[in-house]
């Protein structure tokens, strides 16, 4: 379902507000000439003022451990081990149990696909091999080449885990992850059977991360690296970044819509431990797009159109005023960057 958001000042809707205040002026009533005079003093006024603007958008979010994966079994047999959903496990730890042989987690970026002997290699080998090594066993080298020496160790592995010491790691023995695991739900049951093919449970990485959708016109917002302000339900502000950014599909609430493409963003907190307690939850993410330091803006209601194109204010000095050209910067939050001739800190501007 798509989640709901709440605009803090982007700066497509500002400027959409911003050119229709001005054209409601400009053409509703006649475009002034630049350097001509104002019938009456206007109705209010603005000083221009020298400040930072930021181009920011403020989007709900939601906290957790990103995305799941889900593990099938690979052993045939009865499940005679299972963990609670939120256990963690780290390398060489025993996630599940099938006729009560540990079914075992090492590190690495490729899934375990295949059973592991002598005269095999790969990345798989590699990874099986600095995972040995890791936990404490020698003897082998640890390269892509699955060595007698390889055997060696793997039979001193599998006697400490209570298994036949064959000296090959059948397929299903180990899980490959990228590193340590959080269990998020549970699928098999304790004493059914599990095989090939079937779900035994799901997990994600260990590290709070927070996702939030956004559409696709707004994908200026997040690229990668960019920093965030996340408000934690607590209202504590904390710091993040964009770590990842994909596409996703989702299908229309409408049975006879068409799908819908959104982007959906990874965000990583500053401060790993800013989330500490909270397992799932609702937030809020900041992003700023666009940030200019120390530039003159005017309220965006002050902008008039002008006769011959562009944009212009009304300069008020004294009891006259004038028109002037200004080219105009960036919008955000209700306020416009403006620049031109005779256009400083403290001048007084018309507001229509």
């Amino acid at each position: 379902m798509s989640r709901g958001r709440r605009i803090a000042g982007g700066a497509v809707g500002v400027l959409a507000v911003g050119a229709a205040t001005a054209a409601t002026i400009g053409f509703g009533f006649g475009s002034p000439d630049v350097g001509g005079a104002a019938a009456a003093l206007p109705p209010a006024t603005a000083t221009v003022t020298r400040e930072t603007l930021d181009d920011t958008q403020t989007v709900d979010g939601d906290l957790g451990y990103g995305d799941t994966t889900a593990l099938s079994g690979r052993v045939a047999g009865t499940v005679t081990s299972l963990p609670y959903a939120g256990s963690v496990f780290q390398r060489g730890q025993a996630l599940y149990k099938v006729d009560n042989d540990p079914i075992v987690l090492m590190y690495g970026g490729v899934p375990a696909y295949r059973s592991l002997g002598p005269g095999d290699e790969g990345a798989d080998v590699k990874a099986l091999e600095a995972n040995l090594k890791a936990l404490g066993y020698t003897g082998f080298t640890a390269d892509d080449e699955y060595t007698s020496s390889t055997a060696d160790a793997v039979r001193d592995w599998q006697d400490n885990l209570g298994v036949t010491e064959t000296g090959r790691v059948e397929l299903g023995r180990i899980v490959f992850a990228p590193g340590p695991i959080r269990v998020d739900s549970v699928q098999a049951t304790l004493g059914g059977t599990t095989g090939p093919g079937q779900e035994v449970l799901a997990y994600t990485g260990t590290s709070r991360v927070i996702t939030v959708q956004l559409d696709i016109g707004e994908q200026r917002l997040a690229k990668k690296g960019t920093k965030v302000s996340v408000e934690l339900p607590d209202g504590k502000r904390v710091a993040g970044a964009v770590q990842r950014v994909y596409t996703v599909i989702e299908a229309s609430d409408d049975p006879n819509g068409a799908p819908e493409t959104k982007i959906e963003a990874q965000i990583s907190l500053a401060d790993p431990k800013a989330g500490a307690g909270l397992d799932v939850a609702a937030v809020e993410v900041t992003f700023t797009a666009a940030q200019h330091a120390d530039v003159l803006t005017v309220p965006v209601a002050a902008l008039v159109a002008l006769a011959e194109g562009g944009y212009g204010v009304e300069v008020v000095e004294g009891s006259t005023t004038r028109y002037a050209r200004v080219e105009t910067g960036l919008f955000a939050g209700g306020r416009v960057e403006v620049s031109g001739d005779g256009i400083a800190e403290g001048v007084t501007v018309g507001m229509p």
